[in-house]
């Protein structure tokens, strides 16, 4: 099983954020962030993320030769060429669901594909993983969700276009960091139904953890609320599930937050607690996505 391969970092204390102190023994409650409409394609087009730093992605993670089961192939994201990871061609006269998985961490590493892409494969599914901007070497700069959203609808016009999948079809899955992109892709993109395995709806939890790798400029709010599905949980596209270990509980509130207000606007949103820390708990939320995906159809 793959871990991160990240340590935790100190929290920095930047009020409009509400982020708390690095030396508090327990961080500050947040307050509920805004709803902020419900419709983040425009808001998309009418922000561009200040990066006050530019760079590749803090972490270095496996070449970038396809793991067993898998295929390397590049995408096209803007006018940089990135590499995913894709189960084999199939037979065209027999399309199949198709589902585009995101990684956790800030690189990816075989061993993602095993935990998080197999499964959808062994229950007849195609899978696409992509690496995003900045990558493993690769060229773009890291901006910590935001133009990483671009990456994760390219990918997925590319796996939609694969002759063996059925274009209407197509699911998004992810965990971790991949469960934050999820969201925001359920947000931008077009997609059958979402499964976020322990995602961070609201970014001031994220960030509070990893302050010293966030590249914009965090002390104005609109960064952060762009990168917050919680924001926008009035607009998804899509059936969204969000599901976590019962080990991990530091974004429960915001899942629920987010839930209740995207079942407000009338949209199908579910929340799940399986047994299991942040990595443990990855087979239970796939089951979970899997009988998701499965009665949305």
């Amino acid at each position: 099983m793959v871990l991160d391969r990240r340590s935790l970092l100190a929290a920095m204390a930047l009020a409009p954020l509400g982020l708390a102190s690095a030396h508090a023994a327990t961080p500050e409650p947040l307050s509920d962030p805004p709803l902020l409409g419900s419709d983040y394609r425009a808001a998309r087009a009418g922000f561009r993320t200040k990066l006050l730093q530019r760079g590749p992605a803090p972490d270095e993670g496996d070449p970038l030769t396809a793991p067993d089961g898998a295929v390397a192939l590049s995408y096209p994201s803007g006018p940089r060429e990135l590499v995913a990871w894709a189960s084999p061609p199939g037979d065209a006269s027999a399309r199949k669901p198709a589902v585009l998985v995101l990684h956790g961490g800030n690189a990816i590493w075989h061993g993602h594909w095993q935990d998080l892409a197999a499964p959808y494969v062994a229950a007849g599914f195609h899978a696409l993983m992509p690496t995003m901007r900045g990558e493993n070497g690769q060229l773009g700069d890291f901006s910590a969700f935001y133009d990483e959203t671009d990456d994760v609808l390219a990918a997925a016009a590319v796996l939609r276009a694969r002759p063996d999948v059925d274009p209407e079809r197509v699911y998004i899955s992810g965990h971790s960091i991949g469960g934050t992109l999820t969201l925001l892709g359920a947000l931008a993109g077009d997609f059958r139904a979402a499964a976020a395995l322990s995602a961070s709806p609201d970014t001031r939890t994220f960030f509070r953890r990893f302050a010293d790798e966030v590249p914009f400029d965090i002390a104005d709010p609109r960064e952060v609320e762009m990168r917050s599905a919680v924001c926008f949980a009035s607009g998804f596209r899509c059936p969204i599930l969000m599901s976590h270990g019962d080990g991990e509980t530091r974004s429960s509130g915001a899942i629920d937050l987010t839930v209740a207000r995207a079942r407000a606007a009338g949209q199908t949103a579910e929340h799940r607690v399986v047994p299991g820390d942040h990595m443990g708990s990855i087979p239970g939320s796939i089951r979970e996505a899997l009988a998701f995906f499965a009665r949305v159809g």
